[in-house]
């Protein structure tokens, strides 16, 4: 716990320990965390093991963690039948990593937690940690009840006012002489808080500093005032604004800075006193940190970025700094003018064991999935630091390989940028094939990808990306700054134009869509190289796949489909697809491509009889139905998308591939035929229902072409496909089905459905991909 080890060998080698514990203690813990069933506790610095055996005598299952094996040694000895878990681990220096990844319903610090220095950053941690409802229990001494001697070993109410902030509830009790503290809900928001301002006819003007150690965490102190705030003060004369920033880091820490500079001025008013706030980046530090000012400061603490969310009171300026810094770290700010400067600043190193070890673990998964086959994609994943790019995230949501992290959300809620699941990340790498100093054009910003590619094509290559928000290209350009290659241009525009003014003379080597694509800009085409690869989730039917099209002219051909889902396009390209409710908007109907079809009398028609036809498809276990979603969306006249409310009684599938044509209606559902408790063994069979004057009809021709699917295309996967400009004319096109986009013309050659030797366009089509993701087999969704 970033303690002497060698002296607290020798204390508890000598026979030595702590206090017994007491009726008072035991009391409280029966009365405020009794344990559940299958509870699990974590007892932090547990030295010779008297809280630990004491849980576990309640029905705990516990872990003890002490920094020192003398301890465990002695609690392993003093407590030989006791069913306890014993790890030797720092909890605030160690990676965690002994700890797995189960969750606790009790965390108890007894006489332990004032040895912590980064007391609210390990409490934090430990916090999330916990199950629902799950407590935090600190045992401790106060300083008002302990000798001068003896003051390391106990808080006083400074301290314990600054170790409680952030916590949703905090309850306070007496043990005895000692205080007994119970923190629940570990991340209360954190607050923007003013501080006095002097009366003055001025401005008032400083400087603050961002600040990181070894282990890229921020610096910030408990001031005497009640609130967070980081290094920094007014300015001295005519001092320059990073100088002031250095001076005041020394003065306040003893921190020195071995490289500084301004990267931002941000003005505001507090008080009705304009206020103008210099941001100073230090890049590295030597020297003992220290409470310099004890009459300013009660002490300094390193945090987390993904932590300053969740800290209580924050001075604004010190949380728009680090704001500044970090986007999106601590939201919900009042507003301030931001003026960046160009600082030359080089990217600032520094992460926890943690993160190096969840990276490996997050590239051991996408490789062993067989998304990432090359050495250059594995060795980007390995070493491309992707909580930094996502720094409002704790490490193993960031390192999660199946998860996308949403880092920007619209008015309503909905995500509107992120980082994509890794996985995914990897395999539109892979896709590009690309060399050693390629230029690449990313569309749809965010960081972390654009440095994977960067980290991929190398010291001579390039990645310019493009979006339309101000904020996520900020965003970019920060992390990116903080973390990157110096390889990334982020560029303010609509990615449906491309890049211009950053287009290589021969076009790029490679182009990467990252949001759902309603159509193919003609922009990526123009500005991608003869032969290189566009990477594109497009949206057929309102079905999303990511497509590799190789560009040969103005022609794009298919070479690889992988199922997936990304945010929306918002561009000017975007497209809002005419939707229809129906019945009091119990039951949408919506065209994801092309115009809405004829609905004249449906409304009456879904209050009639509902025709009913079973396509003879039955499948066993698991079934990987994607193909046919692009199969119907492709060949079947009149396809739409059907959506209904949960439990509604008019039609028995909540998202479902529909056919609408002439006032009638048909989608396709299911109906489990053999249920088993291995859902292997389950058999499931697709009907089709049907609704108006021409229902049987619609329902037969929605029966043959499942029937078809699964007959001639199924077992081939996914077709060989073209894309055109879209002035192309029908005779001047390859024979096949063709979907119509507003800028490309798709031809899609699906088995059965054209002559076996017109299927020449890429016979090598690949498949979506060497394993399953979740959402791509499951039979009771989006059929």
């Amino acid at each position: 716990m970033g303690i002497n080890r060698t002296a607290w060998s020798e204390h508890y080698s000598q026979g030595r320990g702590f206090r017994r514990l007491g009726d008072d203690e035991k009391k409280l813990i029966v009365e405020h965390a009794p344990a559940p069933e299958g509870g699990r506790a974590l007892d932090v610095g547990c030295g010779t093991g008297e809280m630990a055996a004491y849980l576990a005598s309640l029905g705990y299952e516990v872990d003890a963690v002490d920094a020192v094996e003398a301890a465990l040694v002695r609690a392993r000895t003093e407590h030989p039948d006791t069913a306890v878990r014993w790890l030797c681990l720092d909890i605030e220096r160690d990676d965690p990593a002994p700890l797995d990844d189960g969750l606790y319903d009790l965390v108890v610090f007894r006489l332990s937690v004032a040895f912590v220095h980064d007391r609210t950053r390990v409490l934090h941690t430990l916090g999330r940690r916990l199950r629902e409802g799950g407590t935090v229990l600190i045992i401790t001494p106060l300083a008002a009840h302990t000798s001068t001697e003896k003051r390391h070993i106990a808080l006083d109410e400074e301290e314990i006012t600054a170790l409680t902030c952030g916590w949703t509830s905090v309850q306070r009790f007496a043990a005895g002489d000692l205080a007994a503290l119970l923190l629940r809900g570990p991340c209360a928001d954190t607050v923007a808080t003013e501080r006095s301002v002097p009366a003055t006819g001025y401005a008032v003007a400083g400087a603050l500093t961002v600040v990181t150690d070894e282990h890229g965490r921020a610096l910030l102190g408990w001031s005497k005032r009640g609130m967070w705030e980081i290094p920094g003060g007014k300015l001295e004369g005519a001092e320059p604004l990073d100088g002031a920033g250095v001076r005041e880091l020394a003065e306040e820490t003893g921190l020195h800075a071995t490289g500084a500079g301004v990267v931002a001025i941000l003005t505001d008013a507090a008080q009705g006193v304009p206020r103008v706030t210099a941001v100073v980046r230090i890049t590295g530090i030597t020297g003992a940190l220290v409470t310099a000012e004890p009459e300013k400061f009660t002490r300094w603490e390193w945090h987390d970025p993904h932590g300053l969310g969740c800290l209580g009171p924050v001075f604004t300026p010190s949380a728009q700094a680090l704001n500044w810094v970090w986007p999106g770290v601590i939201p919900g700010l009042p507003p301030v003018n931001a003026y960046p400067v160009a600082a030359e600043l080089a990217p600032v190193p520094g992460e926890p064991a943690e993160a190096v070890r969840l990276r490996h673990r997050m590239a051991d998964a996408v490789i062993t999935g067989g998304w990432a086959p090359s050495a250059s994609v594995q060795e980007a994943l390995r070493t491309v630091p992707r909580h930094r790019f996502a720094p409002e995230t704790d490490l193993k949501t960031a390192y999660d390989d199946d998860l996308a992290v949403v880092t920007r959300r619209d008015e309503n809620g909905r995500a509107i940028s992120s980082v994509s699941a890794a996985w995914l990340q990897a395999d539109m790498a892979e896709q590009l094939q690309l060399k050693p100093g390629a230029t690449v054009l990313e569309v749809g910003s965010g960081g972390y990808n654009a440095e994977l590619i960067a980290h991929i094509v190398g010291p001579a290559g390039q990645v310019v990306t493009v979006d339309l928000d101000p904020y996520v290209v900020h965003r970019t350009r920060r992390l990116c700054a903080e973390a990157g290659s110096g390889r990334v241009t982020a560029v303010l525009g609509d990615g449906g134009l491309g890049a211009p003014g950053h287009v290589p003379a021969r076009g790029f080597d490679g182009v990467v869509i990252t949001h759902n694509a309603s159509d193919i800009a003609p922009a990526w085409r123009e500005q991608l190289r003869d032969g290189a690869r566009l990477v594109v989730p497009l949206e057929m039917g309102g079905y999303t796949r990511s497509l590799t099209l190789v560009r040969r002219g103005d022609v794009l051909y298919c070479e690889h489909w992988t199922y997936c889902g990304f945010v929306r396009d918002r561009g000017a390209a975007a497209r809002t697809a005419p939707t229809v409710r129906l019945a009091g908007g119990e039951v949408t109907v919506r065209w994801e491509d092309g115009e809405p079809g004829d609905i004249t009398g449906l409304e009456e028609a879904l209050h009639g009889p509902r025709h009913e036809l079973t396509t003879g498809l039955v499948v066993q276990g698991v079934f990987n139905f994607e193909t046919l979603q692009i199969y119907a969306a492709t060949t079947l006249p009149g396809f739409c998308r059907l959506t209904a409310r949960e439990g509604s009684a008019l039609v028995a599938q909540q998202d479902a591939a529909a056919m609408l044509v002439d006032g009638s209606l048909a989608y396709l559902t299911h109906r489990k035929v053999k249920d088993a408790p291995d859902p292997a063994d389950r058999l499931t069979e697709f009907f089709i229902h049907a609704y108006g004057p021409a229902a049987d009809e619609l329902a037969q021709r929605f029966a043959d072409c499942v029937r078809t699917w699964d007959q001639e295309a199924r077992e081939s996967g996914y077709p060989p496909m073209t894309v055109h400009p879209a002035g192309t004319p029908d005779e001047q096109l390859p024979v096949g089905d063709v979907l119509d986009k507003p800028s490309a013309r798709l031809v899609l050659q699906w088995p059965g459905r054209v002559p076996d030797e017109t299927q020449s366009l890429l016979r090598d089509v690949v498949t979506p991909g060497p394993v399953e993701r979740p959402g791509a087999d499951v039979v009771a969704e989006d059929v």
